[in-house]
């Protein structure tokens, strides 16, 4: 697996797989900084890896280009047989409750689709999405899989407040935004999970790679977790895809 390699500035360097977004050449983006985080030396301060690319961000004093490529070359070569036996992997379900006040734009996707807000769940709820990336704000993951009959064009003035939780649409994207924030996104539901918390360790409970499922629940449903979840008492499904 061979990598363009591009030098931004004197302290990063990106590695760009592809002009195009898929799950394998995601797959290889997080397949990659495993490695990195497994295998890196001194030097290395941070990654941030994105649909089809990852940037290094290195200290120059401590580590040079030259031996950062190099030690990148030898890495690659190791990730080789590694894509073969790809680690399984996880799958996290999300309950959520659709429309209403949770889901003030699920009849409006409903109606551009020619579907019902019950089938526009249905199709909603019926696939796992993989975490390409995640970015805007903490938390906040970029999903794909999303089908294409509920694709739905965002909205033309963003909304001021979204909720926590809140699960929307644009274009050909799904997600959650984790924190009350702006946003532009078609809210069809929201879930009651807090999906970023500073004061734990890890304050995120995903990593780009992994999958949503998403789970209908009842208004009533969304309350008992709600709670359980201020209490400290919730506990995120997870199971091997």
């Amino acid at each position: 697996m061979k990598t363009e390699k591009v030098v931004a500035g004197d302290r990063a360097l990106f590695l760009n797989f592809a002009n195009r977004i898929s799950p394998q050449i995601n797959r290889k983006v997080h397949l990659l900084a495993s490695f990195i985080e497994k295998e890196k030396g001194e030097g290395i301060l941070e990654m941030v890896p994105t649909y089809r690319s990852l940037c290094i961000y290195y200290d120059p004093l401590r580590l040079t280009l030259k031996d950062l490529k190099t030690a990148l070359d030898q890495i690659e070569h190791e990730l080789e047989r590694a894509e073969k036996t790809p680690p399984p992997a996880r799958v996290l379900e999300i309950p959520v409750v659709y429309g209403g006040e949770y889901g003030p734009d699920l009849g409006f996707v409903a109606s551009s689709s020619g579907l019902s807000q019950e089938e526009v769940i249905q199709i909603h709820s019926g696939s796992d999405y993989l975490i390409y990336m995640c970015g805007f704000s903490p938390g906040f993951s970029y999903l794909g899989g999303l089908d294409e009959r509920i694709a739905t064009p965002r909205l033309k003035t963003p909304r001021v407040r979204v909720p926590a939780g809140s699960v929307g649409i644009a274009e050909g994207q799904t997600g959650i935004y984790p924190l009350e924030s702006a946003g532009g996104w078609r809210l069809i539901g929201r879930t009651p999970l807090k999906l970023f918390d500073p004061y734990k360790d890890p304050p995120i409970p995903f990593v780009p790679g992994d999958y949503f499922r998403f789970i209908p629940i009842s208004e009533e449903e969304y309350q008992k977790i709600l709670e359980k979840v201020r209490r400290g008492d919730y506990k995120i499904l997870i199971h091997d895809g």
